[in-house]
């Protein structure tokens, strides 16, 4: 099986595009972090997600926020200016979390905090709003433990 989970930060704002069949695909670019301080590297990931999801999905993908990506990984190669042959990491995304709320954002878009319901896409949608939590009860007072005066002062060993 080909999968891969990661999270990051969309690099740029998400881009939509149609194919010759007009089948919609919305591309984006997330930066990974891995690692701390003097050992931490970035790996970028282009992810593309195909059909009505992508474009459901454009307006909720800004750069900046957090995702988490599960998908199928390929690696596309090509060739740089100097002729150099690369690799880059290709996401055919299947699932996709947003993270953080419109803060995180910077104000651009509404943001979709992560834990939220499945639309049926695989996506989550923002959760449902939740009623205040009630007044807490009162307890009643729990008796006083026992007394230990019967011990011996006396260390056992």
């Amino acid at each position: 099986m080909n999968s891969i989970t990661f999270d990051g930060r969309l690099a740029a704002d998400a881009e939509l595009r149609y194919t010759p069949s007009g089948e919609p695909v919305l591309s984006f670019r997330v930066a990974s972090d891995i690692g701390f301080g003097e050992r931490k590297s970035t790996n970028w990931f282009s992810c593309q997600v195909w059909g009505k999801r992508g474009e459901s999905l454009k307006n909720y993908l800004a750069k900046g926020q957090q995702v988490t990506v599960y998908g199928q990984l390929t690696l596309r190669e090509w060739q740089d200016k100097e002729g150099n042959k690369r690799l880059s990491p290709d996401v055919r995304v299947n699932e996709l979390s947003l993270q953080g709320g419109r803060n995180e954002m910077g104000g651009s878009g509404g943001g979709m905090s992560g834990g939220g319901m499945d639309d049926g896409y695989g996506y989550n949608a923002p959760a449902p709003r939740q009623e205040a939590p009630a007044a807490p009860r009162r307890q009643e007072p729990r008796p006083a433990p026992k007394q230990l005066d019967d011990m011996d002062d006396d260390i056992p060993f």
